[in-house]
């Protein structure tokens, strides 16, 4: 019989196998092939089996994977487990993404690669002090105080350590236990080499041979044994990694030498020294194993350092705050802080959630989140972002984003997620790698046999030896490194000059663009737009009537162009009137009805839309202030065009010289607006951009992104509004301005947190250096593999004389791996400005 069912929990090829496996083993089961991209099983069996019989193998497994019939979808269970109590999260995942975003609940190494798992980095942005008693450590309270019980002051708890801390130390003292017991043989076996060895004198080489192997087993069996139990795994599950091969390298090494001294007899007479024992390889074994626990040591350590940048922001958040109530000031843990609080903040003290000042005016460093070193000065009603410092001067906040809603917890988090992702480039080394570690077993087997057949005495010696060298330095670790670690040190580079990237395949796209769309508005211009003038068209209207027209109709838009004349009407204390059956018309403009009087404001096709007609002195009006580079909307009042209003928008003082930088760097610039050609034009030219659009709607600048990349360009789109969401998510790198709209950044692949065009060229110059970066990890890696492995076969040999030991194999692959982090962590240093 033959059944088809649905598997649910599979991630990757190692979770295929293993279901493979498992059903396999059923009793009653000929033939099951899993297929991972249906998450199907096809099941052969000599008579029917239950659905339950393979629900209950499934679970007695490890209940990571479900199986049910075709069509039905069954939740799966969380087995809770305790987590580990520390500064992490208790999640745990591979550093090499061998399983995606898979992660664990506890530490161990991966199933596919044999890595030492890393924890996740809590992403909490506030961390809650506890206090105890130094004589009653069960007292524990949220806040400082006396004992209960003896009266004595409470002490601030030490936060335990995270499982990242906890693995490197536990990695360490094995080390030193290895050390220990190694360089004790070492120092025997190379004691072979001195004439008349006085060793010798006190005791017989074979009884030498045997305390090597007394002191071999503390580090084969302690120290390093989770190399072989790794090794077993990865055969077993034929997920073939580097611990394949320094399993069966050292493994082989360490039973022969076993063997040997319990049945010298076995061997043939070039395997044995002058004294009549086998010569014996424990020293080999075990400092072969002992410097790649160097390796591990050295990983664990600069695992730290490549997510630093997500602990540093991490640091940037304050804790306590200072709520005013009724006048009278308390201070709160920030997690007590709610929409509306208004808050105290003082010189020197940290801006504790996203809000905006209601009382007084300072300077706010925010180098910490934009990257730029010069203080911004803040006055009323201006925004101020949690973790910024606050310079010489107290001012009053009310709070508007609190928790995970603000810019700082938001940064966090992209930035955490986005150094897990994987590049395209990544699938490259996944090849690689995938067919690497059987071709290496083949060729240390032709090592052995070529050795063996043609080699000089002792041949069979030096087959062994090359043999087991072949395996030892072709570990492929420092290939699945080369990609993640650049990642992850370049988006936290990215992140401390704010610019924001949301995956890893944002940083490769982003190297290859040659065609960037920008708009006007809040991208290339200031984004805060000014009423220069108000005027009327008709003598029955005045210039306020036609002012308190505009600022009525727009009292209901949230267009930041709206605010401004709502704000100009204010200033000129009219009145504001209810707006009855207010809508705006995407690209065009606004219509309602104020005291009865149909009103319709935008530009000409808003005019063309209203049927009222826009004669010829009108428009020359209107062009007049259009070539200066000023947005005009009309109004018109019942279908007649009746009046105007005249908006400034400032150019950002980065534009221009950030437009230069990126043509100079060959990328093409073009311009895309909503406003009147005669504006764009006049924008244009002071920009010196030969290339722009104006009029455009929001499918017109999508339709432009779809030409564009029709014709083979790489484009990015940099925008901030609603209106260029579309054209955001289409381009191949959307770019959102972290000034703009929240729907603009979710549709963007990177967020500029200053919201000017610099950060472009610092995007553009980041994406160049990690993949620079991530080329140079992946040559070094393929090139000493491609050099390492034909050495340690010894085909320089017949020539030089040189043979390659596996100890100096060992220590060669050992620092490939550290090498290509070293390599990663260079850009920390690199400037993207």
């Amino acid at each position: 019989m033959k059944h088809t069912y649905h598997i649910q929990g599979m991630t990757c090829n190692g979770c295929r196998n293993h279901v493979e496996q498992t059903l396999s083993k059923v009793e009653g089961v000929s033939n099951a092939s899993v297929n991972l991209e249906k998450a199907e099983a096809t099941i052969e069996m000599e008579s029917h089996i239950p659905i339950e019989t393979f629900q209950k193998a499934m679970q007695d497994d490890d209940g990571s994977y479900i199986i049910h019939k075709l069509g039905e979808h069954h939740k799966m269970e969380e087995t809770k487990k305790e987590k580990p109590k520390g500064k992490g999260t208790g999640t745990f995942y591979c550093p090499m993404h061998c399983e995606g975003d898979k992660t664990y609940d506890q530490p161990g190494d991966c199933p596919v690669c044999g890595m030492d798992l890393v924890e996740e980095v809590n992403l909490s942005a506030t961390t809650t002090e506890q206090w105890t008693c130094p004589m009653h450590p069960e007292i524990v309270k949220d806040e400082a105080g006396a004992c209960p019980i003896c009266g004595m002051d409470l002490v601030p708890m030490e936060a335990d350590s995270s499982a990242e801390e906890k693995t490197y130390k536990k990695l360490l003292k094995k080390f030193w236990i290895a050390v220990g017991f190694t360089l004790p043989i070492f120092i025997i076996a190379m004691s072979e080499m001195i004439p008349s060895n006085p060793l010798y004198d006190v005791m017989e080489q074979k009884w030498w041979n045997w305390i090597q192997f007394g002191l071999s087993i503390p580090v084969v069996f302690y120290a390093t044994w989770m190399f072989f139990e790794r090794a077993y795994r990865s055969i077993k599950t034929w997920n073939l990694n580097m611990f394949t091969l320094i399993g069966i390298g050292a493994g082989v090494a360490w039973l022969f030498s076993v063997f040997g001294m319990l049945f010298p007899d076995f061997f043939p007479e070039q395997f044995k020294t002058e004294s009549g024992a086998v010569h014996v390889y424990f020293e080999a074994a075990t400092v072969i194993l002992t410097l790649v626990l160097m390796g591990q040591v050295l990983e664990a350590r600069a695992h730290s350092k490549t997510n630093s940048a997500v602990k540093e922001l991490l640091k940037l958040a304050p804790n306590k705050a200072i709520r005013v109530v009724n006048g009278s000031e308390e201070e709160v843990s920030i997690d007590q802080i709610e929409k509306g609080d208004i808050l105290r903040v003082k010189p020197g003290d940290k801006i504790p959630v996203d809000g905006k000042i209601t009382e007084g005016e300072t300077t706010v460093d925010e180098s910490m989140i934009s990257g730029e070193p010069i203080p911004v000065n803040k006055t009323t009603d201006d925004k101020v972002s949690s973790g910024t410092i606050n310079g010489n001067q107290s001012f009053l906040m009310e709070a508007e984003k609190v928790g995970s809603e603000t810019l700082l917890s938001q940064i966090i988090h992209m930035v955490n997620d986005a150094s897990r992702s994987r590049a395209p480039i990544q699938k490259l080394a996944d090849t690689v790698s995938g067919y690497f570690v059987p071709v290496v077993v083949i060729i240390s087997l032709i090592t052995f046999a070529v050795w063996a057949i043609w080699g000089p005495e002792p041949a069979y010696v030096f087959a062994l030896v090359n043999a087991i060298a072949v395996l030892i330095i072709a570990c492929p670790c420092a290939l699945g490194l080369a990609t993640p670690m650049s990642v992850m040190v370049g988006v936290g580079k990215g992140a401390q000059n704010g610019v924001l990237i949301k995956n890893a395949e944002a940083l490769e796209k982003m190297d290859k663009v040659d065609t960037l769309i920008v708009d006007k508005t809040g991208t290339i211009t200031e984004g805060k737009p000014t009423v220069e003038k108000m005027g009327s068209f008709l003598d029955r209207f005045r210039e306020s009537d036609i002012t308190q027209l505009i600022a009525s109709l727009n009292s209901s838009s949230e267009h930041p162009l709206a605010e401004a004349t709502v704000k100009y009407g204010k200033e000129q204390k009219t009145e504001i009137y209810k707006v009855e059956g207010f809508s705006a018309v995407t690209g065009k403009g606004v219509e309602g009805t104020v005291n009865g009087k149909k009103l319709d404001l935008g530009n000409d096709k808003m005019m063309e839309y209203a049927k009222a007609t826009i004669s010829t002195v009108m428009r020359d009006k209107a062009q007049s202030f259009q070539k200066q580079g000023k947005t005009v909307s009309y109004l018109s009042v019942d279908g007649e065009v009746a009046g105007y209003v005249v908006i400034g928008d400032k150019i950002k003082e980065t534009s221009a010289k950030a437009i230069k930088e990126l043509q100079d760097k060959g990328i093409d610039v073009i311009m895309l607006t909503g406003d009147n050609h005669d504006t764009a034009q006049a924008v244009a030219s002071e920009l010196n951009l030969a290339n722009f659009k104006a009029g455009m709607l929001p499918e017109s600048k999508l339709d432009e992104v779809k030409k564009l990349q029709e014709n083979g360009h790489v484009v990015a789109m940099a925008g901030d509004g609603i209106n260029d969401a579309p054209a955001l998510a289409k381009s191949d790198v959307g770019i959102a301005m972290g000034t703009g709209t929240d729907v603009a950044i979710e549709s963007a692949m990177i967020t500029l947190v200053k919201g000017d065009l610099h950060g472009i060229v610092k995007a553009r110059n980041l994406s160049h250096k990690v993949m620079r970066n991530i080329k140079q990890n992946l040559f070094f890696a393929l090139i000493y593999n491609t050099l390492g492995v034909p050495v340690a076969a010894g085909v320089l040999f017949p020539v030089f004389g040189i043979l390659l030991s596996p100890m100096i194999a060992a220590l060669a692959m050992s620092f490939s791996s550290v090498s290509v982090i070293a390599n990663a962590l260079r850009l920390k240093t690199k400037s993207i400005n």
